[in-house]
């Protein structure tokens, strides 16, 4: 049974638990990097399980993700109470070829983007993480809420990273 976005949204929620999402964000493409360190191409594209991505894959989706990520945050902020746009994600893993993609570069756009991504929260007013936008299918998000699901979607997606390099 699929995840509702409601339970995604939760489950997201657990991995940050109280904790600064922007320090968490911060520590991210190291924690990458650190992992990505000794990976051959060969294990970096291996899938762990038919229908589940490779690390490769992974990074490639961390990278855009981070795009959509820097977009939705500057809606909000730049527009209040406007709507957000969703995507999907095996659409874009497809049209995008992830499976093709160099883990490495991947690594290195999400960085780019991730500390521009940064650089934009820490320079917003208290009140400007209250603003809020309409998306799709999770509902009223606030700045707070998209950079806390956005931590808690790198401690997902580092945690499979590392499951997939601990099953030799």
């Amino acid at each position: 049974m699929q995840e509702t976005s409601q339970q995604y949204m939760q489950r997201m929620d657990g991995y940050v638990a109280g904790r600064d999402p922007v320090k968490l964000q911060a520590a991210a493409a190291a924690k990458l990097a650190k992992l990505l360190k000794h990976v051959t191409p060969a294990k970096a594209r291996k899938r762990p399980a038919p229908g589940k991505w490779s690390i490769a894959e992974i990074m490639a989706h961390l990278a855009d993700t981070e795009f959509a990520v820097g977009w939705r945050l500057r809606v909000v902020v730049g527009q209040p109470g406007g709507q957000l746009q969703s995507f999907e994600q095996d659409d874009w893993a497809a049209a995008m070829r992830y499976e093709k993609r160099d883990p490495r570069k991947s690594l290195e756009h999400f960085r780019a983007v991730r500390e521009a991504n940064i650089a934009l929260l820490k320079s917003l007013t208290p009140d400007d993480w209250k603003k809020s936008a309409m998306h799709p299918e999770r509902g009223e998000l606030t700045v707070r809420a998209i950079a806390e699901m956005t931590a808690g979607h790198d401690i997902n997606h580092i945690s499979q990273i590392e499951r997939i390099l601990a099953a030799k």
